[in-house]
């Protein structure tokens, strides 16, 4: 059997692994080892994603987090080493873009294993968003690249890929996978919320971290609140940033604890609109055919756009304001493919092609 240490630590990675554990579980061939580095660590960040989602649980657990990023990422590749010393897996396997997956990829590399990338070649042009820098290092340490779509791979090849030692396959999008297998079963569950609301999330570094940036996303936020209630399940970096800068919410906006994934995918299907700067989140809009206003100026996840699902506002209240005028009273374009990040089946073709490069069949 073939080993594969597969390193998760935040939030979004625990909803990837959910779908691909359990593909991997249905294999014969291949063996998972789950290493958590703590990044998450909150009971609300975390360990409710293992319970909800019946993910494995972790076999190590590093308790690394609250530090820089060069600080978190150096220790987190010291116990990632030790663990690889101890396992001696055939594979690391890492999700995304995170600091976690940053330093499983490069101490994998530096101990020549085949490094493993769940949604490789996404590329949002920022390189000031430290999961740009994360995303693009991880893939050209990558033995095995997987795509959620053709454009990850056009990403690549532009970036020449093609002449390197690697293999680049498009099998979807695995929180696809995770939001069909788990949306249906809370659809009809029922939550305290208002009947009629635009569901936000709020935490990106670069909207939380520079003062003036924040007001005007509230400021924004709060006349939203004029005309519909708006739900936010508060991060904590963004509460932080709240309380420093003498920042609140209006009183139609309903602030509320971080949720599990369970909740969100009710929140997001009983929503108005989904407004965010979350990557993970824009595409759980268009899977339940929520249009998204999105509070950047760049997404990785370019299809959406060019679709007219999402809009990107960056932080300009004026923008914000006109977009969700414009999308809340919008109905679904039936015109919009269903199909822009595979059919929900990315994790079963993500473990045949990891079971075939293992065997040598490629």
């Amino acid at each position: 059997m073939a080993k594969v240490l597969t390193v998760i630590g935040a939030r979004p990675q625990f909803i990837k692994a959910s779908a691909v554990s359990r593909a991997m579980a249905n294999s014969n061939i291949l063996d998972e080892v789950i290493l958590h580095t703590g990044q998450h660590f909150d009971a609300k960040m975390s360990q409710i994603f293992f319970d909800e989602m019946g993910i494995p649980k972790p076999a190590y657990n590093l308790n690394i987090n609250n530090a820089s990023h060069a600080a978190m990422t150096a220790a987190m590749m010291t116990g990632i080493e030790q663990v690889v010393f101890d396992e001696r897996p055939d594979y690391v396997l890492v999700y995304g873009d995170t600091n976690s997956t940053l330093a499983g990829a490069l101490v994998a590399a530096k101990l020549h294993i085949p490094v493993i990338h769940v949604e490789a070649g996404l590329r949002s042009g920022n390189m000031n968003m430290p999961e740009e820098v994360n995303r693009i290092l991880t893939d050209r340490v990558s033995s095995l690249l997987f795509c959620t779509s053709q454009h990850g791979i056009d990403n690549l090849n532009k970036e020449g890929f093609g002449q390197f030692n690697s293999r680049i396959v498009a099998v979807g999008d695995v929180m696809m996978d995770s939001a069909l297998y788990y949306g249906q079963a809370v659809s009809n569950q029922c939550f305290d919320y208002p009947d009629n609301f635009i569901l936000l999330t709020l935490h990106r570094a670069e909207n939380t971290d520079d003062p003036a940036r924040l007001s005007a996303l509230i400021s924004a936020i709060n006349r939203i609140s004029e005309r519909i209630a708006v739900v936010v399940p508060l991060h904590p970096r963004t509460q932080g940033a709240m309380v420093k800068h003498g920042l609140t919410f209006a009183q139609n906006v309903k602030v509320v604890n971080p949720v599990g994934y369970l909740e969100m995918l009710w929140l997001i299907q009983h929503s108005r609109l989904v407004m965010t700067d979350s990557g993970g989140l824009q595409k759980d809009a268009y899977y339940f055919q929520k249009y998204c206003v999105t509070l950047r100026a760049e997404t990785e996840w370019v299809e959406l756009v060019e679709h007219g699902c999402n809009v990107l506002t960056g932080a300009t209240a004026e923008l914000i304001e006109s977009s969700v005028n414009v999308c809340i009273d919008k109905k679904w374009d039936n015109a919009i493919p269903q199909d822009l990040y595979g059919n929900g089946r990315a994790a079963q073709l993500l473990v045949e092609n990891i079971v075939r490069h293992y065997t040598g069949s490629v």
